[in-house]
């Protein structure tokens, strides 16, 4: 058995679909298949239902689940304190984030994170969601930094995992500012808007193609560009190529400069929260202070 097949099989879990799963673990969608086959034939037993969507594990595989959880958590502590013994963690401490929350709200905390860095180093590691998760169960960062929304519910015990809720904030649609000070495209129109799209990996383009797939407020769009970043799509707006749905953290200051317009009402706005996770052991001096210091705020 192979610890990859585990890590693939968290990710079945997680994202409950094989193609997306096989995406985030960068295999094909062939490859990915194989490799839980070839777990259920070391396991004995078939650890998901057959012919289920979105995929369901059985009660075997929700079991072999929290075994895999508990083992790679294990072997990802054990590394940790071959490293500390090493002298090689000491000062030092590791978060897990994804590209967008690195640069905005990440950004904003560092400076009230400068105690730790004064006595020591964070380290920053951007990530998908689900490789997020998956270092803090193997122990490989001390905290994560994660959206948090119903749709993009965690498998996480409450028993063995703390968090924090940070900040609230809102995937807003937003377009370039024309002369008079409107949007460049806009809702209503008898055209569709052109629409800058996340791609199927980001958790934000998740929680926006659920929101527009279940809202009947949604507006007529026209898919025209799909990118797996926010950052990227963030420009794209700001050329004026279409319609993004992005962070109000992200783009509040764009428009109050007059450069982008939020477009539409709170209807086709997505809530959400940032939240921040830990084990619940004993972490190191530093990472504990990170964590005080965050309660704090």
């Amino acid at each position: 058995m192979q610890l990859k097949w585990l890590e693939d099989f968290m990710a079945l879990a997680q994202m409950r679909s094989f193609g997306r799963a096989a995406e985030l673990r960068h295999v094909t969608h062939p490859a990915f298949g194989r490799r839980i086959k070839a777990l259920e034939a070391w396991a004995g037993t078939p650890l998901i239902e057959r012919g289920s969507l979105p995929v369901t594990l059985t009660a075997a595989g929700a079991s072999l689940l929290d075994n895999a959880q508990q083992m790679l958590g294990s072997l990802g502590h054990a590394r940790n304190a071959l490293l500390d013994a090493a002298g090689r963690q000491a000062g030092t401490v590791t978060l897990a984030t994804g590209r967008t929350l690195a640069r905005t709200l990440l950004a904003d905390l560092l400076l009230h994170l400068r105690p730790v860095l004064a006595q020591g180093e964070l380290r920053i590691l951007t990530r998908s969601l689900t490789d997020t998760v998956q270092m803090l169960e193997r122990g490989e960062a001390d905290f994560m930094l994660i959206y948090h929304h119903p749709l993009l519910a965690l498998r996480l015990s409450a028993k063995q995992y703390a968090h924090l809720t940070l900040a609230q904030d809102k995937l807003v649609p937003v377009s370039r500012a024309n002369a008079q000070g409107r949007g460049q495209h806009g809702f209503g129109a008898r055209t569709a808007a052109p629409y800058l799209a996340y791609g199927g990996t980001l958790a934000l383009g998740r929680l926006v193609e659920d929101h527009l797939a279940n809202n009947p407020h949604a507006p007529r769009l026209k898919r025209v560009i799909e990118c797996d970043s926010a950052d990227a799509v963030f420009e794209y707006a700001l050329k004026g190529l279409g319609v993004a749905w992005l962070p109000w953290s992200m783009v509040s200051g764009a428009c109050k400069a007059g450069r982008l317009v939020v477009l539409g009402d709170a209807h086709v706005e997505v809530g959400f929260e940032v939240r921040a996770y830990r084990a619940k052991r004993r972490l190191s001096p530093p990472a504990e202070r990170l964590w005080q210091i965050l309660e704090q705020r």
